[in-house]
């Protein structure tokens, strides 16, 4: 697979999504590339790892250079995803509409689709302003509902072209019932609507040409059925959106006991390794992305030190960029 700019780290929740992205940024960022790390997770996970605050803007993540990173807060997206429709919604109707618009914005703001729609917007601004890193990762893939929205672009320039042509008729009627030789003002100033969901179109169209072109997915799974299931529907969301997943990172792997050792412990980590290994199998032969990495599974959280132990077992090769 060609050498991809945007990398995307995937995985039900818990199985450790964060720590494979933050460690592969490392990896990249130790082969000389500038890289930027991108989280979305509520929890703030990234500025544990690194053991540092990271904010909304790109800051460098102190011992990794050229490496940075950045924490994107979900809650507040969608906050200033509704305060901006308001705001072009207030200039563009009256305040009579205004005001029931913003019921009816409140509400569907409450919903997961637009908790979805203002992450994916955050993340087409993150791609198109990314002109100076070699590599961009984020902590998580798109959902199969986020994906859906790749597939506007076609349907909204039908739409966009329909919306022209009656927008034309009603304009010739205007000016069949103008007095005079007045000209309509919305004429003159354009559809500020019609201008909106051009750029929406616009906006899509980008996202679909870069994940389908110059983007890469990995996807993090644990050994055990649940997360082979779930890792099987994201394969199958991403395909949907003609989008394939370039590898899958088998994470915390329990280790093998030394052949002397004996009781309970031992006898624990061989059955239930025998069982991990039997999932890893079923994982190579049942789903189409090859397992592209291996990790163990650590005694105590993977930050400082253990952080670059891992990045050397994430030899991702979903974006061709390993040597």
């Amino acid at each position: 697979m060609e050498s991809s700019r945007f990398v995307f780290v995937g995985g039900k929740g818990g199985v450790g999504k964060t720590t494979v992205a933050s460690a592969y940024g490392v990896r990249r960022a130790r082969a000389g590339d500038r890289v930027l790390l991108v989280s979305t997770d509520p929890a703030h996970s990234t500025s544990d790892v690194f053991g540092q605050e990271l904010g909304d803007d790109p800051q460098p993540v102190r011992g990794h250079d050229g490496l940075e990173a950045v924490e994107i807060d979900p809650e507040s997206e969608v906050e200033a995803h509704l305060q901006g429709l308001k705001r072009e919604l207030g200039t563009q109707m009256s305040p009579v509409l205004v005001n029931e618009i913003d019921v009816q914005l409140e509400m569907a703001h409450r919903t997961p689709g637009a908790y979805e729609a203002a992450l994916f917007d955050r993340f087409v601004d993150v791609m198109r302003e990314s002109g100076g890193y070699d590599r961009v990762v984020f902590d998580t893939a798109p959902t199969g509902g986020t994906l859906r929205l790749l597939s506007l672009p076609d349907l909204l320039e039908g739409w966009i072209e329909r919306l022209k042509e009656k927008r034309t008729e009603s304009i010739d009627l205007y000016e069949k019932a103008a007095i005079g030789n007045r000209t309509p003002r919305r004429l003159l100033e354009g559809d500020p609507i019609l201008a909106r969901l051009e750029e929406r179109r616009e906006r899509f169209a980008f996202a679909g040409d870069a994940l389908r072109e110059d983007a890469a997915f990995a996807l993090v799974v644990t050994p055990d059925e649940l997360s082979i299931r779930e890792t099987e529907r994201a394969i199958d969301d991403l395909a949907d959106s003609d989008l394939s997943v370039g590898g899958l990172v088998v994470n915390r792997l329990l280790p093998w006991p030394e052949p002397d050792e004996e009781g309970r412990g031992a006898t624990y980590l061989r059955e239930r390794g025998r069982s991990q290994r039997a999932r890893v199998r079923e994982a190579r032969e049942r789903l189409e992305p090859p397992v592209v990495a291996e990790i163990e599974a650590r005694t105590r959280e993977v930050t400082g030190d253990l952080l670059g132990e891992v990045a050397g077992e994430v030899a991702l090769s979903v974006d061709g960029g390993e040597k």
